[in-house]
């Protein structure tokens, strides 16, 4: 039985959604808390699921055809249910809700009852399905038959909201078999789950999903994202603070966005919307043209969400344009994986070892080596297993893999002096750090300064910001991103050396005197 909630309870919201939002609450609280982690179940508050609702257009439509994959309780269907009676009368809704999770299965019937009740009161009809099934194997199945030589027919669903569960697919499963045999490559379920929606939809379908903004980056993803943009276009993206205030009942760390596609829609500007958290009272509106959202010359096909229309880093100002091919520098990830060689770790160096430095090892823009006493080796022996994953003593610019959101910048650069480690010939990179060098060598030190001084410039935090949401800072991130050029480095790189320690201001206003002479 769906649970009742006095009106005073939740103000400004119908009773029809309050009741849903009861219901998920239940839910949440009976959920296996390992379970829940392991499948990526979040469920949609019902301020967040009303505000997705609210992106639809039904204009003459009014045969809606409905796909809600992970219903979970019904949050999302509810408050579709509910949009449409804006609408006014007439319209025909049949939904199918696909949720395998036994315990939000409880719930659902009666929040969908509920949606026929408030439906027919709309003047409306509502039909739904309910499927206990894994969407991902069941739709691999239905597009395959409709590919098949005898033959099959695919819903052509008009519309879909979904809330994907967020859990990574691994290599040798069958959910990545069955993604590959129909042509999608996805390492994550909520990827998964919108490349089989928008196959599923009928041309000019809408699709309005709330998931993770790590697709928009990552070598991982392009794949994905090569999928989405040639197959729907982008009409709003909706970016919150965090997922942690998106999804409070939950720890949730990663930033959310809320995406609207239109299948083989024809591209235009793209509504970019942004708010603090779920209560959308801070909301902002900024339209874009879409070779700000994906930069025409990208390979990679990044999807940048800019939510300031006064800033210009969708373009790099004329003086930051080079790539680090083009000024004869490296960034890899570090190469020394500290479980596969426990026996050479050592936490003090001894006879026969080299620094191994960690990101801890890293205080501000210089490094900090030896740290005696702390969690992490100090040292890795020099033999047969290890100098492969060495590099030569030098000077080397490292940044740190991880990064949390709420840190003052994202990219944290420091500079790797060999004055520091007098008497060793290599050191070691742990792979929680990534390395700028040259040909696995080190850079002159004036360009290193200047390197480590850009990469801890304001410019460089908010262009990072428009296309990375997640806490990894990856090789390929850094690679991607534009420089100034070589002599503009070492101009950086020797002012920086005659003032010492660098607040931010003094980086930020030694960047922009660079880029105001170019």
């Amino acid at each position: 039985m769906a649970v009742r909630l006095p009106q005073s309870e939740s103000l400004g919201v119908s009773e029809f959604l309050r009741n849903t939002e009861a219901s998920r609450k239940m839910a949440n609280v009976m959920l296996d808390e390992s379970n829940k982690s392991s499948l990526g179940q979040f469920m949609t508050p019902v301020c967040v699921a009303s505000f997705m609702a609210s992106m639809f257009d039904f204009d003459a439509q009014r045969q809606i055809r409905l796909l809600d994959p992970g219903a979970g309780v019904g949050s999302l269907t509810s408050a579709l249910v509910a949009r449409i009676a804006e609408f006014g009368s007439g319209f025909s809704i049949s939904a199918d809700a696909f949720e395998i999770d036994e315990v939000m299965r409880r719930y659902l019937p009666d929040n969908l009852q509920e949606c026929r009740i408030q439906a027919e009161l709309a003047g409306n009809s509502f039909e739904y399905k309910i499927f206990p099934d894994d969407f991902v194997s069941k739709s691999v199945q239905a597009i395959s038959a409709a590919r098949s030589l005898w033959g099959g027919e695919l819903p052509g669903y008009t519309h879909c909201i979904m809330n994907p569960p967020y859990r990574k697919i691994p290599g040798n499963c069958h959910h990545a078999a069955g993604l590959k045999s129909i042509g999608i490559d996805a390492v994550n379920l909520y990827s998964a789950f919108m490349a089989l929606a928008i196959e599923l939809l009928e041309p000019g379908g809408q699709l309005v999903a709330i998931v993770p903004r790590s697709f928009c980056n990552g070598s991982y993803y392009r794949p994905f994202r090569e999928f989405l943009l040639k197959r729907s276009a982008i009409v709003r993206m909706h970016l919150f603070a965090s997922r942690k205030n998106a999804f409070k009942d939950d720890n949730v760390l990663q930033e959310n966005i809320v995406v609207k596609l239109v299948k083989g829609g024809c591209q235009g500007y793209v509504l970019v919307t942004s708010s603090t958290d779920q209560s959308l009272a801070d909301m902002s509106h900024v339209s874009f043209p879409f070779n700000q959202i994906v930069l025409p010359e990208d390979a990679e096909k990044y999807i940048h969400v800019p939510t300031d229309s006064r800033s210009d880093c969708h373009m790099y100002p004329m003086a930051v344009r080079y790539s680090l091919a083009d000024i004869g520098i490296d960034v890899s990830t570090g190469p020394v994986v500290d479980f596969r060689h426990r026996n050479d770790l050592f936490f003090e160096p001894a006879d026969g070892t080299v620094p191994l430095v960690y990101s801890c090892h890293f205080s501000g823009q210089r490094a900090d080596w030896p740290k005696i006493g702390g969690k992490k080796p100090n040292a890795i022996a020099v033999n047969a297993d290890t100098a492969r994953w060495l590099f030569p003593m030098g000077c080397y610019v490292v940044s740190r893999r991880f990064s949390s959101k709420e840190e003052r910048r994202r990219v944290v650069a420091s500079l790797f002096e060999p004055e520091l480690f007098p008497g060793f010939p290599a050191i070691g990179f742990e792979n929680h750090l990534n390395v700028f060098h040259s040909r696995r060598r080190g850079l002159p030190r004036n360009l290193a300064l200047g390197l480590v001084v850009y990469l801890n410039s304001s410019l460089v935090d908010a262009c990072f910001r428009r296309f990375s949401g997640h806490t990894q800072v990856n090789a390929t991130d850094l690679r991607l991103m534009k420089y100034p050029s070589r002599d503009a480095l070492v101009y950086l790189g020797d002012s920086a050396e005659s003032l010492g320690a660098l607040s931010q201001e003094q980086i930020d206003d030694l960047l922009r005197k660079v880029i105001d002479e170019q």
